[in-house]
């Protein structure tokens, strides 16, 4: 049996996690707590004690408001309630209503590898408008390619004719040969 009489221990337990909406609830919840204790200091002597009525008020501005949890709306115990934490590296993600957006913002500036993107884009763009249009140097040189290989096909194409019709002509003429040949004989 291990030290300590259990097997296990402590360490295995899930861990929660506070969201960041509780965290802003809750700072809320604690500021107007904090408002609302020194607006009853300064009333003070009213019958009531100062603490009383502050929780009074809170309990009333909370129960109010709709996005308030249970959690914020409970006191800290013990040295929590005394001291004020605030992280300065902690930065609030504040959710923007649609009505709340503004249509003219001002547009993000773009990274620096996002211009050259979008420069490459559009110089590609342009260079292949210039290029079907047949201005670009590489055009040019594919046009004199083709027209060459156009020309080279149809002297082929005249030769090969011209072959066809001599084999043509010498058939011809060694049928007529033999034609002759043959009635010779006879």
């Amino acid at each position: 049996m291990p030290k300590g009489g259990r097997k296990g221990g402590h360490k295995g337990r899930m861990r929660t996690y506070t969201s960041p909406e509780e965290i802003d609830a809750q700072m809320k919840a604690e500021k107007e707590r904090k408002k609302l204790e020194q607006e009853g200091v300064e009333e003070g002597e009213g019958g009531e004690a100062p603490n009383d009525t502050a929780e009074a008020k809170l309990q009333a501005t909370t129960s109010g408001s709709e996005d308030s949890d249970d959690d914020s709306t409970r006191r800290r115990a013990g040295v929590e309630g005394l001291i004020e934490i605030e992280n300065p590296n902690r930065v609030s993600q504040k959710s923007k209503k649609v009505t709340h957006i503004e249509i003219d913002e001002q547009p993000k500036q773009l990274s620096r590898r996002e211009r050259e993107e979008i420069e490459k884009q559009k110089a590609r763009a342009r260079y292949l408008k210039m290029h079907f249009a047949g201005k670009s140097d590489e055009a040019k040189a594919d046009l004199a390619r083709l027209a060459i290989i156009k020309k080279d096909r149809e002297e082929a194409a005249k030769k090969k004719e011209e072959e066809r019709k001599a084999k043509e002509a010498a058939a011809a003429a060694a049928k007529a040969a033999r034609g002759l040949h043959s009635l010779s004989l006879k």
